[in-house]
């Protein structure tokens, strides 16, 4: 009979370096062995987002994404199957939505800022990860990013810092950073918390393998 994955979650408020944590785990482990399925891939179109007094979209609410699918395709990859999602590009016009392709794999991360929030993917959880750092680091990074990325001014930014992105977390995301199995401060580096990690992550394959192994050799 074929282990079930091992799930890991992983959250943290805008700016805590969730995609440059996920970005060098990705690095360094092949596909085979970790998938890393993120929420950011599941908002719903733009024309249903909701908006606020001053008409502004509010991307920073859970209703902002599409739980079901997001909830369904969880479930298929710790099934052992496989996910294709159009790729979500925002704001971005010059952006072209890539095809993404996630093959199920023995540890699979799921990321994103409501995993811990949604209840039925929170249950699936096996490790639960909580990325922390300092509010004005959050919104440096958060100009940053958005700015460069998603083409938005730094008036707009600020505005959806102050109005959507601080008060989901105060509500949404920061009363689960006491539930956390982990929690991994990113206010200078986050390199001796990932070596961990990773370090975790090979342990948990090795463990993988070496179950494969006295499977086979059981039905010999």
């Amino acid at each position: 009979m074929e282990q079930k994955p091992f799930i890991i979650g992983i959250t943290g408020g805008s700016g805590s370096g969730k995609t440059t944590f996920i970005r060098r785990l990705r690095e360094a482990f092949t596909e085979d062995e970790l998938c890393i399925l993120s929420q950011d891939d599941y908002y719903l179109p733009r024309e249903v987002q909701e908006v606020d007094e001053k008409g502004i979209i509010n991307f920073d609410l859970p209703k902002s994404i599409d739980k079901k699918a997001f909830q369904k395709d969880v479930l298929k990859l710790v099934q052992g199957k496989t996910v294709t999602r159009e790729e979500y590009t925002f704001n971005n016009n010059l952006a072209t939505p890539k095809t993404l392709i996630f093959k199920s794999a023995p540890v699979i991360i799921v990321e994103g800022i409501f995993v811990f929030h949604f209840n039925k993917i929170r249950k699936l959880l096996d490790l639960s990860v909580f990325l922390h750092a300092k509010e004005n680091l959050k919104v440096i990074r958060r100009i940053k990013r958005d700015q460069i990325e998603r083409n938005y001014p730094i008036e707009d930014v600020l505005y959806r810092y102050e109005h959507h992105v601080l008060p989901t977390f105060e509500k949404y995301i920061k009363p689960y950073g006491e539930l956390a199995d982990i929690v991994i401060n990113n206010n200078e580096h986050f390199e001796n918390g990932l070596a961990v990690f990773e370090g975790f992550i090979k342990s948990k394959l090795k463990s993988v393998k070496k179950e494969k192994g006295n499977s086979r050799h059981d039905n010999d």
